[in-house]
């Protein structure tokens, strides 16, 4: 079954709004290619951890501070 912003597994409450949205997207993208919901959770988070990381590294760079 698909996640949204209102549902979405356990695993992802306390991932920051836009890691769990990117999350979600993952993880509904994995679910479409035949993936089970704990795999394409377990997954889903660790890229979009992966991303989040990412991010703020390209946000810290464009400002100076790193």
């Amino acid at each position: 079954m698909p996640w949204n912003d209102e549902r979405y597994p356990p695993s992802m409450r306390y991932l920051p709004p836009p890691v769990r949205r990117k999350a979600i997207e993952m993880a509904n993208a994995l679910l479409r290619q035949g993936r089970t919901e704990g795999s394409a959770s377990r997954i889903a988070i660790a890229r979009a951890k992966r991303w989040g990381d990412a991010r703020a590294d390209l946000r810290g760079r464009s400002r100076g501070l790193t």
